[in-house]
């Protein structure tokens, strides 16, 4: 029976429906923050399920990547054969149990989530002092946690302050009230409390339980009722214990600060430590000093203020005796990373050895996928590392590993105490390189010079690394795309010249891709095809890690060649990759990447669903996924035209050249699917007379067909022209259909226009063409063709979610005298498509159902469990009358 907690009627009421309703399959997670001696561990033990695992954290343990992680698989660990191949390797990676490549600690977080899907009853995960847990454990945990959906698992976290675990709701824990702070002090108190007293007394501690129970037992009742002011009650408690504990002998109290010391709670390595301190084997034999310590398989503080008592009561010179002992134990039980802790706890000043160490301890840690306690750890050695080259290096590769964590703050911290013109040129180009992918990461104006930097950086490795020279400088070139017209740094033929040179000084894949770009830097078109078709190529052989660090250069390459297939082919690949190793950050980018150029190769439809795929991506990663916004996928989908100038001059003023440029052409496409013909000509002529590289070309259709119908033959002709040479040079289908439709509206040409219609290419473009087609069919009077091509345009507008051109197809059917309603076609099983009916994640859970994907492996591609997948597979046949996936097919289309 559950001893009652005075005053916590209403949190338990909270924390019992967590629990209740992942015995009902429906899965939580709460975060209990407060005060020390506020209660958080008392609510924590006070819940019970079938199955409950306990979790706390340990300063010593808080550099160690995954230790937490360690300790919650361990019960679970019969679990792990049944896991996806990789999450299983992540795991046994992750804990040090097998080696291999470092695993994303998102993929680790999937594991864990797997794990505890494929428990046989409710589990219900306590974790207690979760502050103090390792950050990559911390971030597995919360993944884990924001996914908890169709599984019968609860989640409870206790810690002292707010931690970054997005998503999971918090319970403050406050003072008792009044009422429930008197009984409770009654309850405890030696003396009879009149209510008056009663009243002072809790006022005085603030209502905090562990100062009633102990500062009661400790002052008699004068003693508490004089207080003018509320006690501060983890001093005062401190003061508290560090009295008892010098009420002991001295050996008990050194054996006490040893174990204050280690914070694990390893009884073996306590003794260890004691032993070589010369302590008698006794010493620990009683360590229930007054309740204030509980001694079993592990050793653990009756609360955190105990163990602070006992290791601020002593000098530093003490403490650091202590921890010197406690490395050598360590390092005598195996314990690397802790010999290392305690090695740089016992430290004053620097200590070359001890950070030797502590980079030896960093570089296990990023071995497996800890890149945020790898930054910690090679904070701290380059803090015990003299002066001089050393030392620079090792600041430099910690805020690279921030960076890698997305701990943005720290890397730039990190990169402050350095100064370029001190540091050796290799260090210099790594440290231009960390301050350029910061700002990027946090939209910094300094991104307009992001190219320039990256060719900066790439000087400073010339003549030391070819490697990391060449990677600098396709770095170079992708940090102008985003930033496009914006770029003020560097000449594009400056840039384009430095490219070839880096493309010469080793073959390769890097080699490859650099002369692609830099022959269309610098040559014509069709002197850069051969280029462009070698380094796609190249790209397209890339599987695993390399795939993942050369795979996005793919997209512009293959849009330069106007190949939509191969963009969706490559993107394809780079998100199972990515999604495969659990590299979540670039699979964010990826997917962002390509919902923008689903707008020119694919359908509106397929761009939202997309950025509805970031959406809940960046939730399952704690990101804010509410402000996710793509402008020009908001111009083609009908949204307020001053919304998109809104957030296509917000991204202009920070440096978002692309995005501006991508939302104005977006708007200009829109003027044209609204026949204003002179706006998008006024809109999209500033990008044509400066285009960018491989980007504006694609818009050159959408000039040609606005200045042929705005009054502006000769512009439409040229733009022709040149779009003719373009498909002549790559012949894509894509390139050769838009230049067929675009001849078609400059010369009436109806072989020209028919041409256009029979060619494959991307949706939304060949829709234009039958509707363009049936305008001119109709100026002509054949009404009864123009009727089937604006007909045809209509079902493919509509399909594709395409409004604004829907309408324009709409409106000409009526000009022909047509009536056409704004339903959906229907599928062949005449059902609407699914999309009209299912949620965007039951669509794209539909959809790899309907491709043959088992439950598990659905899980792994959307970052959930099987359960989950089982979840929504059953409200989807429910919605739709169906009974299986086999009839999943026909809806879908």
């Amino acid at each position: 029976m559950r001893e009652r907690l005075h005053g916590r009627d209403e949190e338990l009421g909270r924390l019992d429906e967590l629990v209740a309703a992942a015995r009902d399959g429906r899965g939580g997670a709460l975060l209990v923050v407060g005060e020390p001696g506020i209660g958080k561990t008392a609510l924590l033990s006070a819940l019970t399920g079938p199955r409950v695992i306990r979790l706390e954290g340990y300063e010593a343990e808080s550099a160690i990547p995954f230790a937490g992680v360690h300790r919650l698989v361990l019960p679970l660990r019969d679990h792990i054969p049944g896991l996806p191949g990789r999450q299983q390797e992540a795991l046994q990676v992750a804990t040090g149990l097998a080696d291999g490549p470092a695993p994303d600690r998102y993929l680790v977080g999937l594991g864990v989530l797997g794990l505890l899907a494929a428990a046989r009853e409710p589990v219900l995960g306590l974790v207690d002092d979760a502050h103090l847990l390792d950050a990559e454990s911390l971030e597995a945990l919360g993944f884990v946690a924001r996914r908890l959906e169709a599984e019968p698992v609860a989640f409870v976290f206790a810690a002292r302050d707010e931690l970054p675990l997005a998503g999971v709701p918090p319970i403050h824990l406050r003072g008792l009230d009044p009422g429930s702070a008197a009984t409770l002090l009654r309850s405890v108190s030696g003396e009879r409390i009149d209510p008056a007293t009663a009243a002072r007394i809790v006022a005085a501690t603030g209502g905090n339980p562990l100062a009633l129970i102990d500062l009661a037992g400790e002052l008699s009742v004068k003693q508490l009722t004089v207080a003018d002011e509320p006690i501060p009650v983890g001093g005062r408690l401190e003061q508290l214990y560090l009295r008892q504990v010098r009420s002991a002998a001295p050996a008990r109290q050194e054996w006490l600060l040893i174990a204050a010391a280690d914070s694990t709670g390893n009884v073996d390595l306590v003794r260890a430590a004691a032993a070589a301190l010369g302590l008698p084997d006794t010493a620990g034999d009683e360590p229930d000093l007054a309740g204030l310590v509980e001694l079993g398989r592990s050793l653990r503080f009756r609360h955190a203020l105990v163990r602070s008592a006992v290791y601020n009561g002593v000098p530093g010179a003490e403490r650091r005796r202590v921890h010197r002992a406690l490395s050598a134990g360590a390092a005598g039980l195996g314990l690397v990373e802790q010999a290392a802790w305690h090695a740089a706890k016992a430290t004053v000043g620097t200590d070359p050895d001890v950070a030797d160490r502590l980079e030896q301890v960093a570089d296990l840690a990023g071995r497996r996928g800890g890149f945020r306690s790898r930054a910690n750890v090679l904070t701290e050695a380059a803090r015990l590392t003299p002066p001089g080259p050393v030392h620079d290096r090792r600041l430099v590769a910690a805020a690279e590993a921030a960076l890698a964590a997305g701990a943005a703050g720290l890397a730039e911290s990190l990169v402050e105490e350095l100064t370029a013109d001190t540091v050796d040129d290799v260090t210099r180009g790594r440290l231009i390189s960390v301050r350029v992918a910061h700002a990027f990461f946090t939209g910094d104006p300094a991104i307009v010079r992001g190219a320039g930097e990256m060719l900066a950086a790439a000087a400073c490795f010339s003549g030391h690394d070819v490697a990391a020279e060449q990677d600098a400088l396709i770095m170079a070139f992708n940090r102008l795309l985003p930033v496009e017209r914006r770029n003020t740094d560097v000449p594009l033929p400056t840039l384009g010249r430095r490219l070839l040179d880096g493309a010469a000084l080793a073959d390769g894949v890097a080699g490859t891709i650099l002369r692609a770009f830099g022959t269309l830097l610098l040559r014509p078109y069709r002197e850069a095809v051969p280029e462009l078709r070698a380094a796609a190529a190249v790209i397209d052989s890339l599987t695993g890690a390399d795939l993942i660090k050369y795979g996005l250069v793919g997209v512009p390459l293959h849009t330069a060649l106007w190949d939509d297939g191969a963009i969706r082919r490559v993107v394809d690949r780079v998100v199972a990759t990515a999604r495969d190793l659990g590299s979540l950050q670039v699979l964010d980018t990826v997917l962002w990447t390509m919902s923008l150029s689903l707008l020119s190769i694919g359908t509106p439809r397929e761009s939202e669903e997309h950025m509805a795929r970031v959406r809940r991506l960046r939730r399952a990663l704690g990101w804010d996924a509410e402000h996710v916004v793509n402008g020009a996928l908001l111009a083609w989908s009908g949204g307020p035209r001053d919304q998109v100038e809104a957030i296509a001059d917000g991204a202009l003023a920070v440096g978002w050249g692309g995005v501006h440029a991508a939302g104005v052409s977006a708007l200009g496409v829109r003027d044209l699917a609204e026949r204003r013909y002179v706006d998008a000509y006024t809109r999209l002529k500033p990008l044509v007379d400066a285009p960018f590289l491989h980007v504006t070309p694609v818009n050159y259709g959408d000039f040609a067909e606005a200045a042929a119908r705005s009054g502006h033959p000769d512009e439409a002709a040229a733009i022709t022209a040149t779009l003719e040479e373009i498909a002549a040079a790559n012949g894509a289908p894509w390139a050769t259909l838009v230049a067929r439709r675009s001849r078609a509206l400059v010369t009436d040409d109806e072989a020209c226009y028919a041409e256009a219609v029979d060619l494959p290419g991307p949706p939304v473009e060949r829709a234009r063409a039958h509707l363009v087609y049936g305008e001119w069919l109709r100026r002509v009077r054949r009404r009864r063709e123009a009727r089937e091509q604006a007909r045809r345009a209509l079902e493919m507008f509509e399909d594709a979610a395409a409004p604004a051109f829907a309408e324009r197809a709409r409106a000409e059917l009526a000009a022909l005298g047509t009536r056409s309603g704004g339903a959906l076609p229907a599928t062949p099983s005449g059902a609407p498509p699914s999309g009209a009916r299912l949620t965007a994640r039951e669509l794209a859970v539909a959809r790899l159902a309907a491709g043959g994907a088992t439950n598990a492996e659905i899980g792994a591609a959307l970052f959930i469990s099987p359960n989950t997948v089982d979840y929504h597979l059953r409200k989807i046949y429910q919605r739709l009358g169906i009974t299986s996936r086999r009839r999943l097919g026909g809806y879908l289309g």
